[in-house]
């Protein structure tokens, strides 16, 4: 049970930390090219959401008893 526990919350603070990345690629304006695309900074705004969410939702998992 403990190591479940302990899984989530490194779940939670890896996604935790994406959200960041996302996040300051919005605030930042950074420039992204993938497969010479120009990545739009709307999907960071989304992926920032989709992570903080997820993040979120793991780290109250791991404080249900």
């Amino acid at each position: 049970m403990r190591s479940q526990i302990f899984g989530l919350r490194v779940a939670s603070i890896i996604f935790g930390l994406i959200a960041l990345a996302q996040l300051t690629r919005v605030v930042v304006q950074a420039s992204v090219m993938v497969a010479s695309h120009w990545l739009p900074l709307w999907a960071s705004a989304i992926a920032f959401f989709i992570f903080a969410a997820l993040s979120l939702w793991m780290w109250q998992l791991s404080r249900l008893k």
